[in-house]
C-alpha cells in the first residue's frame, strides 16, 4: 500500500473539491493507498473514512502538493472544477481515477445530525435558506449589489427565513429581517448549518460548493436548492452544478464572450497583491466606495426571486407558515436527541 500525504493551502471551496478526488481515488483503487491530508479548513475532513493519520517524519510517505492546472483551459474545455484535482492526481500517480459523483465528499456524524441547529437555538423553528450577501476582499469582482439582496429578503418575508452568514472581517453588509450569523460560525459549524438549510443564495464561493457536497436531511429533496449569482467571471461549465440555478452572463459582454473573464477586482485594494492588476473592464459605481462588475449588475433581484420561486412552484420545497416565526427573546433548549 502506497502512503500519500496530500497538501493544499488554498481556500475552503478548493478543499471541498479536493475531497472528491480523495473519494474517487479510493473507489477506483480500493486498498492500494493510505491517504492523509495537510490542508486549510481541516474541519472539512472530519469523519472522512478515506483519511488515515500518517507521520510526517516517515520517509516512506509520498507528499503531493495538490493543484488543478485544468483551470487554465476552463474557458473552452468541457470540464467541471471537480475534474481538476482528480486529473492532477491521475498524472502524479499514473493511474485512472474516474469521477463517481458530481459533488464534493463531506461527512457528518449521526450525533452532529441530531444536534439542534444554530438557527433553532435562536428560537426559530421553521425552514431557512443561507444567504451570503458579500464576499472576500481579494475577489471583489464576485460581489453583487447589497440592496438587491435586501430586496430578495423582503420579497419572501414571512415565507422564507434567510440566515446571513460569512466570515468576520470580510465584506458582509448587514441585512434587515434576517438571522445574522456573520462571524458566528466556524468551518464545522457552517457544515452543520448547511445540513439543516433548505437552500443557499450566494455568488460563486465556498457555500456554493458546500451546498452540493453536504447531504440533505431526511424528507428533503436529494439535492439542496441553490441560486448562484455568477455573472461572467467564470465559465458556466467549470462552476455550475446540475441542480443549482446558476445565473450567468457569459456571452452577453465582450469581456466574457469566450468563457469567463477571470478578473479579480473592480478597484485596487492596495494590499500589494497582484490581484490589484486584474481589474474588471466594466465596473459600475454603486456608491463612492463600492463598485461591482457590469455582468453582476445585469442580474436583477427579480431574476434571483424567480429562480428561488421555481423550487416552490415545482413542489420540491414548501414555504414556512406563520407558526414558524421567531419567538423573540427565547432560545430553543440546548439538548440532543437520544442516540
Amino acid at each position: 500500500m502506497e502512503r500519500l500525504i496530500l497538501t493544499c493551502n488554498l481556500c475552503p471551496g478548493d478543499v471541498v473539491m479536493m475531497t472528491a478526488a480523495v473519494r474517487d481515488l479510493h473507489r477506483a483503487h480500493p486498498g492500494r493507498y493510505v491517504v492523509d491530508i495537510r490542508t486549510t479548513a481541516r474541519e472539512l475532513w472530519e469523519h472522512n473514512p478515506y483519511i488515515h493519520p500518517l507521520d510526517d517524519r516517515d520517509p516512506a510517505n509520498r507528499v503531493i502538493e495538490m493543484h488543478y492546472p485544468l483551470i487554465n483551459g476552463s474557458n473552452h474545455a468541457p470540464y467541471h472544477f471537480i475534474h481538476g484535482y482528480t486529473q492532477y492526481l491521475e498524472q502524479q500517480l499514473g493511474v485512472r481515477i474516474p469521477v463517481t459523483e458530481f459533488k464534493g465528499d463531506i461527512h457528518i456524524s449521526y450525533f452532529e445530525k441530531s444536534w439542534l441547529s444554530q438557527v433553532q437555538e435562536t428560537g426559530f423553528q421553521g425552514n431557512f435558506w443561507i444567504m451570503m450577501a458579500g464576499g472576500k476582499y481579494d475577489f471583489t469582482a464576485k460581489w453583487w449589489n447589497p440592496a438587491l439582496f435586501q430586496k430578495v429578503v423582503d420579497h419572501f418575508r414571512g415565507r422564507i427565513q434567510f440566515v446571513q452568514c460569512g466570515e468576520k472581517g470580510h465584506f458582509h453588509p448587514p441585512l434587515k429581517n434576517v438571522i445574522n450569523l456573520v462571524g458566528k460560525t466556524d468551518t464545522r459549524q457552517f457544515v452543520r448549518l448547511m445540513y439543516h438549510a433548505d437552500g443557499v443564495v450566494c455568488p460563486v464561493t465556498f457555500a456554493m460548493h458546500l451546498s452540493a457536497a453536504v447531504e440533505t436531511k431526511p424528507g428533503k429533496p436529494r439535492n439542496r436548492a441553490c441560486v448562484v449569482i455568477a455573472g461572467g467571471r467564470e465559465p458556466v461549465q467549470w462552476e455550475a452544478y446540475p441542480h443549482h440555478q446558476f445565473l450567468s452572463t457569459n456571452g452577453a459582454l465582450d469581456c466574457c464572450d469566450q468563457g469567463g473573464c477571470w478578473k479579480s477586482r473592480c478597484q485596487p485594494v492596495g494590499d500589494g497583491d497582484e490581484k490589484d492588476q486584474s481589474l474588471c473592464l466594466y465596473p459600475i459605481d454603486l456608491t463612492p466606495k463600492l463598485r461591482i462588475p457590469k455582468c453582476m449588475s445585469m442580474i436583477t433581484a427579480e431574476d434571483v426571486i424567480r429562480r428561488i420561486e421555481l423550487y416552490y412552484e415545482g413542489g420540491a420545497l414548501q414555504y414556512n407558515t406563520p407558526r414558524s416565526k421567531p419567538r423573540v427573546g427565547k432560545k430553543a433548549p440546548r439538548r440532543r436527541l437520544a442516540a
